[in-house]
């Protein structure tokens, strides 16, 4: 059994009472929908037409959102209908961030996420979904597409149908019968900043998915958005700013265990005290901010109560708390006086610090509806802001507390390669993007690169944090001054990256 909707494009009028019948049908609040009717206008005067498009969760095959859910609030029940169960949810929002579509919001009322879930309590009863029920031209079928005799099954073998996005491999369960392509693939209609009958949300950064002001990601269409419902971006600055906090904690071993690994350089225990000591501090305020981040931040321990295996929020939750639980260790062998056993700590700590580091790659890669954060080197590229870190720490800490030369050599070495490797990927991935305009990647780089954020990418990640190390460190790589301004320089230029690549991949349309 598999329940699936189909949506009659030649029959849909617009009417909207699919999405009143089920607002009314699940409570749902003002201001967000799990149902909207997109209406989007084509031609010159007088050969114009109006298209319309019912948009809703796509009850996926292989659902991103369950997958990423960190304590399986969200869900694929066996009769194919994507559920969520709010009492568990922690409001982390990484749901609407793996969803293509746009389908998912966060609940003002319980802070929790919802969607469309195909009106479960009314199948369960043998009744068909309120939308179903309430269309007055019969648009929208709904039912089970292994039962050869449905209604949807019927339609699906008589008529060519399309869905939205398949290239990101979901196979949604919604399917549209002659749908016009400026309604189902994001940015083929330009939005104009205003709508037919509905006043948009001066305080919303964004409309129809992109930012206002910003060009159509396909360029100048004659598709025009008339009436869309807009989406807030789930992230906030907390987000960029635990990147940052995370590569200086996660950072903060990195060079001392790599040189005893290749030099046998040794540590003094001081040192290694001092180091340990400001990653446990940058990593709770990592977490700080991770929790406050959350709409249901009371919730946060259902992370590790109810962990699910292949979220990435989750493995990532318990890799901070192993890379915490090791960094108070080696802090309290130092404070006991206990060398041998910080000597023996020191690699699997720092060790563990990269795996704190590295994981956001792979969570970021489960966030299916953000093209720009798919990028196959984002996980080399928090390994070198990792080294930056760590480089940083050892410029700017005073050689009274056993900062060496050689540690300082190696520091500025270290900082060297990492500049050269961070410059690189960002201007692979922004200056000189490769991958697809499809994607929706080079759209978010167009906006980085000559878009909103412009000013602060370049200004910030390539004057401050590339240009301006590199500067300093030819001028003198001996100078205490000069090398501690580089790195300092170089973590700046780093938060400025993150902040420019959290937010413009959040701006690209899903619906």
């Amino acid at each position: 059994m598999r329940y699936g909707f189909v949506v009659d494009n030649r029959r849909c009028i617009g009417c909207h009472a699919c999405s009143v019948a089920c607002k009314a049908e699940n409570h749902v609040p003002l201001g967000v929908f799990r149902t909207w009717v997109k209406s989007v206008e084509k031609g010159a005067y007088p050969q114009t037409r109006r298209y319309f498009q019912v948009t809703r969760c796509n009850h996926c095959e292989y659902p991103p959102c369950a997958v990423i859910c960190p304590v399986g609030a969200m869900y694929r029940r066996q009769d194919g209908i994507v559920d969520f169960d709010p009492a568990r949810c922690i409001g982390c929002k990484a749901c609407q961030q793996a969803c293509p579509y746009d389908a998912i919001y966060t609940d003002p009322g319980s802070r929790t996420a919802a969607k469309c879930h195909f009106c479960a309590h009314r199948v369960e009863a043998g009744l068909e979904p309120a939308c179903v029920v309430a269309c007055p031209e019969h648009a929208i079928l709904a039912g089970d597409m292994d039962d050869p005799d449905s209604e949807v099954s019927r339609a699906l073998k008589e008529h060519a149908v399309r869905v939205r996005r398949p290239e990101v491999g979901t196979n949604p369960k919604l399917f549209y019968v002659e749908v016009d392509s400026s309604l189902i693939v994001p940015g083929q209609a330009r939005n104009v900043g205003s709508y037919l009958f509905a006043t948009v949300n001066p305080h919303f950064p964004r409309a129809n998915g992109h930012l206002r002001g910003a060009p159509p990601p396909l360029g100048p269409l004659d598709a025009v958005v008339a009436y869309d419902v807009e989406h807030e971006q789930p992230w906030g600055w907390r987000v960029p700013a635990y990147f940052w906090t995370k590569s200086l904690s996660a950072g903060a071993l990195f060079i001392p265990a790599l040189a005893r690994l290749l030099e046998g350089a040794k540590l003094s225990g001081r040192l290694e005290g001092v180091l340990s000591l400001g990653g446990l501090a940058f990593l709770g305020l990592t977490v700080g901010l991770l929790i406050s981040d959350l709409s249901r931040p009371e919730r946060f321990l259902n992370v590790l109560r109810w962990p699910r295996a292949r979220s990435w929020v989750s493995r990532g939750a318990f890799c901070i708390a192993g890379y915490g639980l090791l960094l108070t260790c080696l802090l309290l062998s130092e404070l006991a006086g206990a060398a041998g056993l910080g000597s023996v700590l020191l690699w699997p700590t720092a060790a563990a610090g990269t795996a704190a580091a590295v994981y956001t790659a792979f969570l970021f890669g489960q966030c299916r509806g953000r093209a720009l954060w798919q990028s196959p080197v984002l996980a080399v590229q928090l390994l070198v802001q990792c080294a930056l870190a760590g480089s940083a720490w050892l410029l700017l800490l005073p050689g009274g507390l056993g900062v060496t030369a050689q540690l300082r050599r190696d520091a500025v070495y270290c900082l060297v390669t990492g500049l050269f490797a961070h410059a690189s990927i960002v201007i692979w991935e922004v200056v000189l993007p490769r991958r697809p305009l499809a994607s929706g990647a080079r759209y978010a780089a167009s906006l980085i690169a000559s878009g909103p954020f412009r000013t602060i990418f370049w200004a910030g990640t390539v004057g401050l944090g590339c240009l301006a190390p590199a500067t300093l460190l030819a001028l003198s790589t001996t100078s205490t001054t000069f090398t501690a301004l580089a790195g300092a320089a170089a973590l700046a230029g780093v938060g400025a990256f993150e902040w420019c690549f959290v937010m413009a991949g959040q701006c690209v349309p899903n619906s």
